[in-house]
């Protein structure tokens, strides 16, 4: 399909807009108390959000309207207008159960399918214990367990493994799958149930039962399985319950109306959610205290300028051919910015990634009942390193230099803040030579803009809007995960190279009869 140049033209405009509007935000109001109206401008800029050319409205409809009762509904019933750090990471999680619970009413075979689905997890024994053990043991290192992709040790793809010879429709395979990846049904994460249970003395079967129960329940009752877990997690700066009821109330018509006009249910599924993040998450508490350092703050504006201006130049010189092309330049300007900082004091994305692959098993010895996301945003982290390093890195260890899709990365904007080329003035003066370094590893814990998540957010409505019958989530592709590059016997177990490309004859990975006969893992 021909993308009409209006339509990159949106696209870079609004992702521009969005990340500007967090970024601008964040400046002005760091180090002060958050409240829910200080996120107004990045509502603004999304309201702004509307269809070009062939894009389906319906879409866009979602995703803006998403927002906007989002944030009405948090200003509404948030004790205070705030959210208390602690549970300001769950707030993009309450819409994806209620967009299933509404779809389960207009389409009952969705709902069929997806207790078919539910039978076979019990069926499953075997893998979900497995899995279960090897998350509580840390057996493939760091993981994303709510990745967006196919990666060994994240949800999506231990569902696809089991939908794999499940007698339902491919399309409502494809739902599931896209509404646990970037739709984030509840706030569960795979293991969580397992990990305690073995922490308060249960055996193994008791665990893996607990499990069970809880992964049916968060797609029986996607609703109420997200109200046990908030209670469960002490959330206590407003009534999941009522904002789920009000949030139901605002998004069933557009749910309804995309359903009608024919948008895939994954599709439908993903949309409303991961925008919202943004009130409530990224412009928050604990954002405005960790961007009270000024370096911190300086990291987050500079790749942020290096983004807009990449982009910005690729639109006057032709460059952005599709819409994949503005995601990819997007994200990808980005990820060689943050690179390119940590090279300033002479750490490689190698050297971080061990770092922080071997930290983490030692995290897990120090501390076996750890959250089962905890790592998940290093992961992130380490990822987009990974992507930047060999984006600025010349030949043969990079890919020759800050091009991507033609477009050169115009890294100037780090060069020319003030705060970045004068370390000395944060740290004691002559020894300077860590301090950015250890600015990008708090934003390792936290690096939502960095990545960036509300431009992804954006870009990827728009390319939904543009392609409504393609499920966009889980991609299949390979996301070379960074702790893969040191721990390259990951890729074995991983979904897609298993299945989806075969680049790994299935026969040589597990012994016969360990999963129901040599190479069956579906």
């Amino acid at each position: 399909m021909s993308v009409p140049p209006e339509v990159i033209k949106k696209m870079v405009e609004d992702a521009i807009a969005v990340q500007r509007a967090d970024i601008g935000v964040i400046k002005e109001k760091r180090g002060t108390k958050f409240t829910i109206p200080d996120a107004l401008p990045y509502v603004e800029a999304v309201r702004k959000m509307a269809p070009v050319g062939p894009m389906k409205k319906e879409v866009i409809d979602l995703h803006v309207n998403s927002v906007v009762a989002h944030y009405e509904i948090l200003n509404e019933i948030a004790k205070d207008k705030t959210i208390r750090p602690e549970d300001d990471p769950f707030v993009e999680h309450y819409q994806t159960p209620v967009v299933l619970k509404i779809l389960y009413e207009l389409d009952p075979k969705f709902r069929e399918a997806v207790e078919t689905f539910v039978k076979e997890l019990e069926k499953r024994r075997d893998l979900i214990g497995r899995e279960a053990m090897r998350k509580y043991c840390g057996f493939y290192g760091p993981t994303c367990v709510v990745d967006f992709a196919y990666s060994v040790g994240g949800m999506s793809g231990l569902f696809a493994y089991i939908l794999e010879k499940v007698p339902i429709d491919k399309k409502y395979k494809e739902a599931i799958l896209a509404a646990k990846s970037w739709g984030m049904n509840t706030s569960y994460g795979f293991g969580a149930k397992f990990i305690s249970a073995i922490e308060a003395g249960k055996t193994l079967e008791e665990a893996l039962s607990a499990e069970i129960e809880m992964l049916k329940k968060i797609w029986l009752t996607p609703v109420e399985a997200q109200v046990e877990v908030m209670k469960e997690a002490g959330h206590i700066s407003f009534d999941p319950a009522e904002y789920m009821k009000r949030y139901e109330q605002r998004i069933r018509p557009y749910v309804k109306a995309a359903l009608d006009a024919g948008v895939h249910p994954g599709n439908i599924c993903v949309v409303p959610a991961y925008c919202v993040g943004d009130v409530g998450h990224h412009i928050a508490q604990s954002m405005y205290n960790m961007a009270k350092d000024d370096v911190v703050m300086a990291i987050m504006e500079a790749v942020t300028e290096v983004m807009i201006s990449t982009l910005e130049t690729a639109l006057k010189e032709g460059k952005l051919k599709s819409e994949y092309d503005v995601l990819r330049v997007a994200t990808g300007s980005t990820a060689a910015a943050v690179a390119y900082i940590a090279e300033q004091d002479g750490f490689s994305a190698s050297m971080i990634i061990d770092l922080l692959v071997k930290r983490f098993f030692n995290l897990v010895l120090k501390s076996p009942a750890r959250g089962v996301a905890a790592e998940l945003h290093n992961v992130d982290f380490m990822d987009m390193l990974l992507r930047g390093w060999k984006i600025i890195t010349p030949k043969p260890w990079g890919r020759g230099g800050e091009v991507i899709k033609g477009v050169k990365v115009d890294l100037t904007p780090i060069e020319k803040n003030e705060v970045l080329k004068n370390p000395q003035r944060y740290t004691y003066p002559g020894c300077a030579i860590t301090v950015r370094f250890s600015a990008l590893m708090r934003l390792a814990d936290f690096p939502c803009l960095l990545t960036s998540e509300p431009v992804t957010a954006t870009l990827n409505t728009y390319i939904v809007a543009l392609r409504p019958e393609t499920v966009i989530s889980p991609p299949p592709i390979c996301k070379s995960c960074a702790p893969s590059f040191i721990l390259t016997g990951r890729c074995i177990h991983c979904y897609y190279r298993r299945v989806i490309a075969k680049e790994v004859p299935l026969v040589s990975v597990f012994a016969d009869g360990v999963l129901g006969g040599a190479g069956a893992l579906g």
